[in-house]
């Protein structure tokens, strides 16, 4: 149960930061709703992985590796933000280092 938590973290911490991207500066504040519950849900997310066994060193680096991938991938999918060959190199090490990490 505990990865079942930590990808739901995962996923709220990546609609938040969408959201907050959607929001246009806090213009379009309806989007700004999906910011206001996604992090707070995400740190709570978080919590119950840790309760549930997650060591902290492997699901914070996990948590915070994979939204800066996954955001970073989603931008350039949904808003055409750059996603240069340097930057999915930085991606591929992040997945790397989340692989590192997990073998522990």
């Amino acid at each position: 149960m505990t990865w079942v938590w930590l990808i739901a973290a995962i996923v709220a911490e990546l609609v938040a930061t969408l959201c907050l991207r959607a929001s246009d500066g806090y213009r379009r504040r309806r989007w700004l709703i999906g910011t206001i519950v996604g992090y707070p849900l995400a740190f709570v997310l978080v919590a119950r992985a840790l309760r549930a066994g997650l060591p902290i060193g492997v699901a914070y680096g996990i948590w915070v590796a994979a939204g800066v991938a996954l955001v970073a991938i989603a931008a350039h999918l949904i808003w055409r933000d750059p996603l240069t060959p340097r930057m999915l190199g930085g991606v591929a090490v992040v997945a790397a280092g989340v692989i590192l990490v997990e073998m522990g």
